[in-house]
């Protein structure tokens, strides 16, 4: 079966189409700057990828070019759309009306539209991602997986704020947290990888890139996780802020004499570790190069990552009431060596020890801790469109 795997982003569609027999992708890339001027990346399995400047106005327009490539005499991987059994699409926020995948159907549209409120900058995209295909593919199965699902079967105590009841009552303010699909398919193959049973495990995950968020996944179900009600809250982040106390959002509108528009956008665009550094960068490439020509800056704010990160992997030890194994993923996690060995080193106490020989891997699938390590520590690369495609598959398969 063919699987299309679509993620609307607000200015931006990537893509895959993934065989489900095999699991590989036969083609990837993304539509990126739409509504600016327009760039289309297409890369088939085993070939160059192709880069083309052309004009997308709007994500219908990008969904066609995506299709459009797809089927290239030239380049495209199948002939015909009719080789397309289903999609495959990223949802970030399904508030409490989704605990798991789902066909989309009018009904379901209906409800992803509800949830724009708690998430009014991804919704609307994925919404316009989920009609466009409808329209273009009439006929073929549409799948919703959603970043908040996996943290469903976190209990009340771990997802209710301390607010008025009223206002979780009328608004279903709480914590949802994100990243889901990274989490729930990341902490499956840390168990296959570790040799854990996925019933009886204790499992932390680290999804470390832009946007960061740890879980705690308890027997294969997540009991906690560091974003919230919106990805803003958690652990400090590339340009957004994490934790901080509510009182500095009207503090600094008073003294900067703000609107509460662009406090946010400092948070959510423009702190984490950009802000620490004095808007330096938010890449950790370039701060780590920083760190080590002696700007003090930039080592901060590496710690500071580091640490609240730790400080969230602490507390989701308590919860558990122990660790099996420690997962690091996504940009930073899978990569960056040095971040990964701050985080660590603060687990010193419970007897992790790391294998220096392989302590500097990048991208790939490793025990980073030694035999004798009372914890596991491994990296695991997430594949979030491997995942759609596979819930795409379960679900098409008992129409």
């Amino acid at each position: 079966m063919k699987i299309l795997v679509i993620n609307c982003g607000s200015s931006s569609l990537k893509y895959q189409l993934i065989d489900s027999n095999t699991e590989e992708a036969l083609a990837s890339g993304i539509c990126d700057r739409i509504g600016i001027d327009g760039e289309l990346k297409y890369q088939p399995a085993g070939c160059e990828k192709n880069v083309t400047k052309v004009a997308i106005p709007n994500h219908e327009v990008a969904v066609k070019l995506l299709l459009e490539a797809l089927t290239n005499e030239k380049n495209g991987v199948i002939k015909s759309l009719d080789e397309i059994q289903a999609v495959g699409h990223r949802v970030v926020h399904g508030g409490e009306k989704f605990s798991s995948s789902v066909i989309i159907d009018e009904e379901v549209l209906t409800q992803i539209e509800e949830c724009v409120e708690l998430a009014p900058i991804h919704n609307p995209s994925n919404i316009v991602g989920i009609k466009v295909i409808q329209n273009i593919m009439p006929g073929v199965p549409n799948v919703g997986v959603f970043d908040t699902a996996f943290h469903q079967t976190m209990p009340k105590k771990a997802y209710m704020y301390g607010l008025p009841l009223k206002y979780y009552d009328k608004y279903k303010i709480r914590r949802y947290g994100f990243h889901g699909t990274s989490h729930s398919f990341v902490s499956k193959r840390a168990c296959e990888f570790c040799g854990l049973d996925p019933k009886n495990s204790k499992i932390i995950v680290c999804h470390l890139g832009g946007g960061a968020s740890i879980s705690a996944v308890l027997n294969g179900e997540s009991i906690d996780t560091s974003m919230g009600l919106t990805p803003l809250e958690g652990m400090v982040m590339g340009t957004r802020c994490g934790n901080i106390d509510a009182t500095i959002v009207e503090f600094l509108m008073s003294k900067e004499n703000m609107t509460i528009e662009q406090v946010m956008d400092i948070l959510n665009k423009k702190s984490g570790v950009l802000g620490i550094t004095n808007g330096f960068s938010s890449d950790f490439r370039d701060l780590n190069d920083a760190a080590e020509a002696g700007d003090e800056l930039a080592d901060l704010a590496m710690e500071a990552f580091s640490y609240s990160a730790a400080k969230y992997i602490g507390g989701y030890i308590m919860s558990m009431h122990g660790v099996d194994a420690i997962v690091f993923t996504a940009g930073i996690g899978e990569n960056d060596h040095i971040v990964r060995d701050k985080i660590t080193s603060y687990f010193d106490y419970l007897g992790v020890e790391i294998n220096p020989e392989v302590s500097k891997s990048r991208g790939k699938e490793v025990m980073l801790s030694t035999p004798d390590s009372k914890v596991k520590v491994c990296v695991i690369p997430t594949n979030e469109e491997l995942a759609i495609a596979r819930e795409t598959v379960i679900l098409v398969n008992n129409i």
